[in-house]
């Protein structure tokens, strides 16, 4: 027991070195100035430090030297460097064990790769063998060659000036040697280029084919939409897409990019909005849904761009017989128009058509399109009169009494602004002249004079104009086919039933709204404001359509 105790007593001093001085000043575990660190005593240093090394290759395997080899440990802000020698090897040393490092490898003429990762936390520790941490063989690719991209518009031109990027992705690699797991390795190039005026997108400085084949790497390209007139509002769509460096080395022609359109549409070209409702896909048929101010424009949005010199618009009245000022221009890369009415044209309570044809500049389908509005504001309901009374001459002279109202005649009445009838019953109109009868020359004895006993008179029908008067064989056109406004117009009509002619100086009519048995929802008739009319009319003159001539 004694013997026992006595041999663990020596052994410290012979560990120790016999009292020496047991400095390790280099931080290599090993007391400084020992050469064999098996037979001596060692000191375990306080932070465990080693050497990184690799070999830095091209694509072919060939060394490459040169290499500036660069490395952040942690948020240190100076960088250790070291450059690949003619076999392409680098060593650095002094670098702390579980370090988290960044490394860069970059050469002139070469992709760079860039790797984070941790350096194993044996280096530094006893046995010195086990410091050093190998990083590689490191494989970089030679930016030595173009790539050419012939890009096309949506109409078949060159898209001179379209704005390209081109991404290689994975241009170097590595093998990670005894590097923990959690590695990343980045080595992308990226490359911008500019369509010449034949369309040719040119990108130089990137890895050829057959390098990219080698690193299983890819071609990413992108390519802008092409916005030309810096209208903020592109002409065509952008586009993406990928080859393989083993794809570039088969096809060596270079590739066709066809730009999208900006906005592809599988239908036709329509409207897909506007201020004036009817217009729209679908109609919007309520006259506060289109009413346009006097003086103000009318705006359309196609769901589509239109080509700017396609675009035609014609105005007209609600009877269509003469074409009114107007002019129309395309904004916004064609997906929008203005359409201003030229001035004084459009006034309050009157209705207007509207003919607009266009053709899409994505794919050429066409667009015809009418609609209708009325002048007004919604805020300013307008109070509704009588504007005309007409009646149609449908005698010649010599065949029958010309000039006046006789039996059988179609009378119209024309209002202030459009009107709508309701749902059921019509309203009836009224001479306050005598029209025949038992008893001449009394006013009331007979149907349709005012205050018979009857209490009956001419109903009133709709009579919406879809061409001008008819005053000749053949019969008028109208400037374009027109659209009803679904139940609101400014002319109504009745068939004169009267035994008495009359001339247009003799006819006094009331229409009597006032008499209608009902003023309830949809049983009023009412303007385009949504107004409801429950008060008799009343016009003192009648006009003539003069009879059709051949």
């Amino acid at each position: 027991m004694m013997k026992k105790l006595l041999l663990m007593a020596v052994l410290p001093l012979l560990v120790g070195g016999c009292g020496s001085d047991e400095t390790d000043a280099n931080n290599d575990g090993v007391v400084d100035g020992i050469r064999d660190p098996n037979n001596v005593s060692v000191v375990v240093p306080s932070t465990p430090k080693g050497t990184v090394s690799g070999q830095v290759l091209g694509t072919n395997l060939t060394p490459l030297a040169d290499v500036t080899v660069s490395m952040t440990i942690g948020s240190q802000a100076t960088p250790k460097t070291a450059t690949t020698d003619a076999a392409g090897n680098f060593v650095m040393t002094d670098v702390p064990a579980a370090a988290q490092v960044l490394l860069t490898f970059s050469k002139a003429g070469y992709a760079t790769l860039r790797a984070t990762s941790t350096v194993p936390a044996e280096a530094g520790t006893v046995p010195i063998n086990n410091g050093n941490a190998s990083f590689g063989p490191i494989t970089l690719a030679q930016l030595n060659s173009s790539l050419r991209f012939h890009v096309v518009t949506p109409d078949g031109r060159p898209a001179a000036g379209a704005k390209g990027s081109l991404e290689v992705d994975r241009a170097g690699s590595i093998i990670l040697g005894n590097y923990e797991t959690g590695t990343s390795v980045v080595s992308r190039v990226y490359v911008e280029a500019t369509a010449d005026d034949q369309g040719v997108l040119t990108f130089t400085g990137v890895p050829s084919g057959t390098e990219l084949a080698r690193l299983n790497g890819t071609y990413n390209l992108w390519v802008a939409p092409m916005d030309a007139n810096g209208d903020g509002a592109p002409e065509t769509g952008g586009f993406v897409t990928s080859y393989s460096g083993s794809a570039i080395v088969s096809t060596s022609v270079t590739r066709v990019i066809n730009l999208p359109y900006t906005r592809p549409q599988a239908g036709a070209l329509a409207i897909e909005s506007s201020s004036v409702g009817s217009l729209k896909a679908p109609q919007a048929t309520d006259p506060l849904n289109n009413l346009v101010r006097p003086g103000e424009p009318i705006y359309v949005y196609f769901n589509q761009p239109v080509q700017p010199g396609s675009l035609l618009v014609r105005l007209t009245d609600e009877y269509a017989k003469e074409s009114l000022s107007v002019t129309a221009t395309v904004n916004n890369g064609g997906y929008s128009a203005t359409i201003s009415p030229g001035g004084g044209v459009v006034q309050e309570g009157k209705e207007y058509n509207l003919f607009v044809r266009a053709v899409s500049a994505e794919g050429g389908t066409n667009l015809t399109q009418t609609g209708f509005f009325f002048g007004g504001t919604q805020a300013s309901p307008r109070e509704i009169t009588i504007s005309e009374v007409r009646y149609q001459e449908t005698t010649q002279l010599g065949t029958g009494p010309a000039t006046q109202l006789n039996p059988g005649e179609t009378v119209y009445v024309s209002f202030s602004a459009p009107i709508r009838a309701p749902a059921s019953g019509t309203v009836q109109v009224f001479f306050k002249n005598d029209i025949g009868g038992p008893t001449p020359n009394v006013v009331g004895d007979v149907v349709g004079e005012f205050s018979n006993p009857s209490g009956q008179g001419f109903q009133l029908f709709i009579s919406e104009p879809t061409a001008p008067y008819v005053t000749r064989t053949p019969a008028e056109k109208p400037v374009f086919g027109i659209q009803t406004s679904f139940g609101y117009s400014t002319r109504y009509a009745f068939t004169y039933g009267g035994s008495l002619p009359l001339t247009p100086a003799q006819a006094v009519i009331v229409v009597a709204f006032g008499n209608l048995p009902s003023q309830g929802a949809n049983e009023a008739y009412e303007s385009i404001w949504g107004q409801p009319i429950n008060a008799d009319l009343s016009a003192t003159a009648i006009a003539i359509q003069p009879a059709q001539t051949p």
